[in-house]
Order: C-alpha cells, then structure tokens, then sequence
C-alpha cells in the first residue's frame, strides 16, 4: 500500500519524498521527527537560420566562441521541456566522438521509444517523469484533443524545439514554407544533450512540481553541464524556499553543484513586475527580436502600398474588395475587433477583412479561422507594434499584421473611396539593414516582484520567429520544423552559449558565466543603433527589459573581469529576504542559522546594482575576478541616473600575477526630494581592451510604501 502512494524519493541532490496523501495524513507526516515539512504539489507552465549569425557566432568565420569552443563538444546540455521527437535531422550524431566517460545518465524506453533506436552519441539520454503530474490530475493524457507519449517522445514540440535551438546539429537548406532559408543549427551543435521530460501535453504544457524536483535531482547524479528551462511559475512567485517552486529548489542544488541552469523570464510583457523565475543563483533570460523581418506588401486601390509582416507563402492574392465590419448604435467599432469578429458569408465571401485587436496570438487566430470559414481571402490585423507573428489557419491564407497606425490609414480608405480593392503580395525575408533587434513585446519585464534588489531579468537572447525542429504532430510545422516566439526559445540560445563557454572556461562558476554575459550584453544594435523595447509606446530598453543587454557570445568568452558567488552569497541573501532558517535549512541541506540583526542584501556580489528605495545615499561593495592578462589596469567609467551622483573607490583597478581579485565601493547619492520611478546609468570598468559594464537601476523612495504617514 505504502509504494503504491509515493510517487518519487530524492536523494541525489537533497533529501525527501514525493507522494499521495490525505488531509489526516498529511498532519501525522508533519508531526514525525526529522520531517521539516510537508507541502502540496503544484504546476508550471510551458513557456535557426538567422539568430546565431545575427549573435555573431557565424559558422564561417574561423575567430569566434563557436569555433574556439570546438562547438561545444564534451559539454551536455540537459533540457527540461516535452521531450524529444530523436528521428529529427537536428539530432544526427554524425562526426561525433564517444559519449563523455563521465557521463552516469540513461535513455528510458515507453511508448515508440527504444533507448537502442532512438539514444545516440547527441541524444545520450532521455528520460520521463509523470507521476507528480498524474497523482493531482484526474483526466487521461492521451485524448483526441491532446496526443501524448508515456515515454521521452515529444507530442507537443516544444522540447524538441528547445533542444535543437540550444545543441541541435547542421541541416542545410532548411525554411518554414520557403521563409528563412538557410542552415539551420544550435548553439553548440557538438554539444550533447540530455533529455529531462516533465511537461506534458495538456493545456498546452503543463509541469508538475514534484516531477521537476526528481528530474533536477537525477541530472545532479547524471553529470549535465548546463540545464535549459522553458517554463515558469506565473505570479505571484513563490518564495524561494517555498518547494511548490520546483524551479527555484531544484536549481539551488544544481548550480551548488557547479552546474549552469537557464531559464525563461516569462512571456506576459510588456506589463512590469512580471518576470519568472528570479532567484539571484538563475541564470534568467529575456526575447529579443533578431535583425530578420518577413515582409509582405499591402496595395490598395489607390496605389498606395504599405509592408506588413506575415508568414504568407501561399499565391498572391490579386485585387479583392476589402472590408471592415461596422456595427450599428453607439459603438460601430465593436463588429471589427479580431477576437469577436461578427462577419457573414454574404458580407466577407471572396473578400480580404481589417479588424482591430489590443489582443495578440488568440485573437489572431480565431479572426483568421472566422474569416475563412465564412469564405474570405484573407485578413489584415492592426494591432500594437511588434514583431511577434502569430500563425493562421494555414499559410496559404494571408494573415498579414500591421500596427495601428497603418490599420487606421486602411481603415480611412475603406471609409473614403468609392471602390475598395486590396492586393496581398507573398512575404520576403529582410535581412540586416534596415531591420534592428529589439526587446520583444510579450518578454516579461521587470522590476523583480520577490527581490527588487535582484535585477531580473539578466540577458536577453532571440527568441522571435525562432526557426527550430519540431514534433510532426505540431500542425503548424513544414517538414518537421516550425517557426516559434517567446522566452522559451530565448533560454536555450543562451544554455547554448553558456555550453560554448563552459568549453572555453571549464573551470568558471555558473555565477562567472552569468557575469560574463550581463557585463558583455549589447544595450547598441552591432551597428552602433540603440537597442529598444516593444510596448506601448516603444521605448529605449533598459535593464528591467533586458538585464545586461542583448547577449554577446564573443565578448562574454573573454570578459576581462568577472563578478563571482557562491553558495555563502545566496545563504546571505535568503537570510536578507528573511526566511526562517528552518526553511533555509532544508533548502541547503545543512543547519543555517541567520545573523540574529537584521541582514542587509543589495546584491552581494551581482554583476549589476539595483537599488528599490534610496533615501539619501547608500554604499555598497563588489569584488571582482581578473580573468584577462595577468598585469591589467582597469579605470571606472560612471554614467549616473538621472538626479543621482556615482562614485566608485578606487577608481582605477590594478591587477598583476599576485593580485586577482580587488573589492571597490560604489556610493549613490540621490538629489530627488520625492519618490520617483526607476532611473538606469551604468558603471564600466575598462582596461582599453575590455568594458566590463554593469547595469544600475536606482529608485528615489523618500516616503517608503510601510512607512506611516501623521
């Protein structure tokens, strides 16, 4: 009876058990000695040709990470997703060498997978974890609706998509329909890559808790390198020792364990405070957009033309009468708002329809499908500026997406002119010039809601129009592959570099490896352009967009100085965040009692500074590590927020074969009078060579929200 109701035991990173019990059970459990405690499962949700140029790790050029890193080989990726479709061409082991002696891991066999068929020297391991999920969810997970695998098999895509993005090997002459045509690789394509499948396909991706905690604790014994989340929480966060969060846990004792673990920041932007995932020991990661646009002409009667953005390969569409649904009474408006488009097949038949939306990828898809079901052409949505394309019904039906203010001129047009005709041309891929990257719109944003002090998120990475392998049950997908948006395809772009990295730098800590990207970050386009960040309205991005900057492979392999931690760090920072040292305890897996005053935490040793409520002036302290030429010299460059004065002591670092590591304060001194929002200015050490900058994000906060008022 006892087997029958535990569902997983954990021992190889820290000490407990997963399992189903009643309420009185429960109770009894708690009261037994040596039980810290005991709490409810929960569940988390899921979160190319051009990209990996466009980070400058072109695999022609003989002078960069990729090739200084032999491409990642001996380095395992572990990916934590919805498994793995093994028959892609992107998980080929052709020209790869043995499997890492080191490696303890195993490829489980279920359902149309056989560890003997589908494991090879890239996929050298696979496993499944369902029990967690099962045990809290009382329907089938193989329906009509939902086709699933009780094996590592990938019904959904998404991990699959993951995987390839972060280690998938060389495929030449790959496109989505003709779109992006190109070679298309991961990361570090001779990395190998260990598959963790948590996640199933119900809802559109959901992850059990418990499930997470035993994938984390068999990767610590299999001996992964890195670890690739694409998957959150979504807020309001637990805390940090709180075990419903198997993310923050799980990723404590891997990264005390020296392993690297990325996550997705969240894809509910541009709205503030809402990123995932932020304990200061994750590695967390923002989407960019990269410099590649698939425009598609709009002409209208009058001649006039303007560019949309599609995915539409499908014949042009030749002139057709356009139409955009008024209603009658107060709000004519109403009958044009893509997610309740009102058409009929007497009034769109033959035509091509312009509705309006504030709504992004629900909305796209059921005015296309209520469009085409009622026999139109095709479909213009005007909505919020942004680069993220949503698919359509199917791509031989345009479904071209426009900002507001080029749906309004169509919109006049139609209210204008006295015959209303439109021509839809097939999209073209734009490359370069004058297409620029930018924080994408959905990338959830900062402040960090748990720990203001903590800058989330830490870097950004594409994660646009991401063209990667892919389940062929995924309706979308175009010979097994498919074009995909959000966080979830920004995180594996950087478990690939940070695999590229850890190749060049073996002995780097995760924390090192973070500093050496944030530091590095592009806040400027590589052509000089300032980066910015969708939203309404577009802005210049700032660190609450995307940490550091967009990541910068070449720079983070040879960053000069790092900003390193420790497990000592984030004991100090749980202490500062005031969690009972129980919890603590049973989160490190060793007695911890706090200082009994009040701990202090801005940061500890973070490659960036943030401070949420300076009164006057505040100093803090960093230590960094030299990991340049032995004999450096290091000079501050202060670019002070808005209102507020910087000074750094000493301000020139000198380093030699003896000194590797100097400590300087930095002290802020704010001018404000009242309480303001956030102002962002950096500080950069430079030896001529190197610009190691951090991001400083300050906020004034004279009257503090628990502070009373008389």
């Amino acid at each position: 009876m006892a087997s029958e109701l535990m569902v997983h035991s954990y021992k190889h990173g820290f000490s407990g058990f997963a399992a189903k019990l009643t309420e009185s059970q429960v109770q009894k459990v708690a009261q037994l000695p040596g039980v810290v405690r005991v709490i409810p499962n929960s569940f988390h949700k899921l979160q190319t040709t051009r990209s990996w140029d466009f980070l400058g790790l072109s695999s022609h050029s003989r002078v960069n990470a990729l090739h200084n890193s032999s491409m990642g080989d001996g380095v395992i990726i572990g990916v934590f997703d919805t498994g793995i479709w093994p028959e892609s061409k992107s998980f080929s082991d052709e020209g790869l060498g043995p499997i890492p002696s080191r490696w303890k891991g195993f490829c489980e066999s279920g359902k149309q997978f056989k560890p003997r068929i589908h494991c090879n020297r890239k996929i050298i391991g696979a496993r499944w974890f369902v029990d967690g999920f099962v045990a809290d969810y009382d329907q089938p997970l193989n329906t009509s609706a939902n086709q699933e695998f009780l094996s590592p098999r990938d019904a959904n895509g998404h991990g699959t998509h993951t995987a390839s993005t972060a280690a998938g090997g060389f495929v030449e002459n790959v496109s989505y329909k003709g779109l992006g045509l190109g070679t298309v690789r991961g990361g570090a394509p001779r990395a190998r890559l260990a598959i963790y499948k948590v996640c199933w396909n119900v809802l559109g991706g959901w992850c059990s808790a418990a499930d997470l905690l035993k994938a984390f604790d068999e990767a610590i014994h299999d001996g992964v390198d890195v670890l690739s989340l694409s998957l959150g929480y979504p807020p309001p966060l637990f805390s940090d020792t709180d075990e419903r969060d198997g993310i923050a846990i799980g990723s404590f004792h891997a990264v005390t364990k020296g392993i690297t673990v990325v996550c997705s920041a969240g894809n509910a932007g541009p709205s503030s405070q809402t990123v995932l995932n932020t304990s200061p020991w994750i590695l967390n990661v923002a989407a960019s957009t990269i410099d590649r646009a698939f425009l598609t002409p709009i002409t209208l009667g009058n001649n006039k033309t303007f560019l949309g953005e599609a995915t539409f390969t499908g014949k042009e569409i030749g002139f057709r009468s356009l139409i955009y649904p008024e209603a009658k009474g107060l709000d004519p408006n109403s009958a044009g708002v893509c997610q309740s488009l009102s058409v009929n097949p007497s009034m769109v038949s033959g035509k091509v329809a312009l509705c309006f939306t504030s709504m992004t990828l629900g909305a796209v898809i059921s005015a296309a499908e209520v469009v085409k079901e009622a026999g139109g052409v095709g479909l213009i949505v005007a909505k919020n500026p942004s680069n993220d394309l949503y698919p359509c019904a199917d791509d031989a039906f345009p479904c071209i997406e426009v900002d507001y203010e080029i749906g309004t001129r169509i919109l006049y047009y139609i209210r204008s002119a006295r015959f209303l005709i439109v021509k839809l041309s097939a999209s073209k891929t734009v490359v370069g010039k004058p297409v620029s990257a930018k924080v994408a719109f959905f990338s959830s944003r900062g402040p960090n809601s748990k720990a203001p002090a903590i800058l989330k998120p830490d870097i950004a990475a594409p994660g646009v129009s991401i063209l990667a392998a892919t389940s062929p049950l995924d309706r979308f997908q175009d010979d097994g592959y498919v074009m995909n948006s959000g966080t979830s395809m920004a995180a594996p772009h950087v478990a690939g570099i940070v695999a590229l990295l850890k190749t060049i730098h073996p002995d780097w800590s995760p924390a090192a490896f973070r500093s050496a990207l944030v530091t590095t970050g592009w806040w400027n386009h590589p052509s000089g352009f300032p980066i910015f960040s969708e939203g309404s309205p577009q802005k210049l991005a700032n660190p609450f967009d995307f940490g550091g900057g967009i990541a910068n492979p070449n720079g983070a392999a040879d960053p000069g100085l790092v900003y390193d931690m420790g497990t000592a760090d984030y004991i100090n920072y749980l202490c500062a965040m005031d969690y009972n040292s129980t919890a603590i305890s049973s989160l490190t897996g060793q007695s911890t009692v706090c200082p009994g005053e009040e701990s202090s935490f801005s940061g500890d040793n973070l490659p960036s500074i943030t401070i949420p409520n300076l009164r006057n002036s505040t100093t803090l302290t960093r230590t960094v590590t030299n990991v340049g030429a032995s004999n450096s010299i290091y000079r501050a460059v202060i670019e002070p927020p808005f209102g507020t004065s910087v000074s750094v002591k000493p301000n020139v670092l000198v380093f030699n074969r003896k000194t590797k590591k100097l400590t300087f304060s930095v002290t802020v001194t704010t001018a404000h009078q009242v309480n303001t929002g956030y102002f962002f200015g950096s500080i950069t050490w430079t030896d001529g060579v190197h610009s190691v900058r951090s991001p400083l994000s300050v906020r004034t906060e004279i009257l503090q929200p628990c502070s009373s008022v008389n």
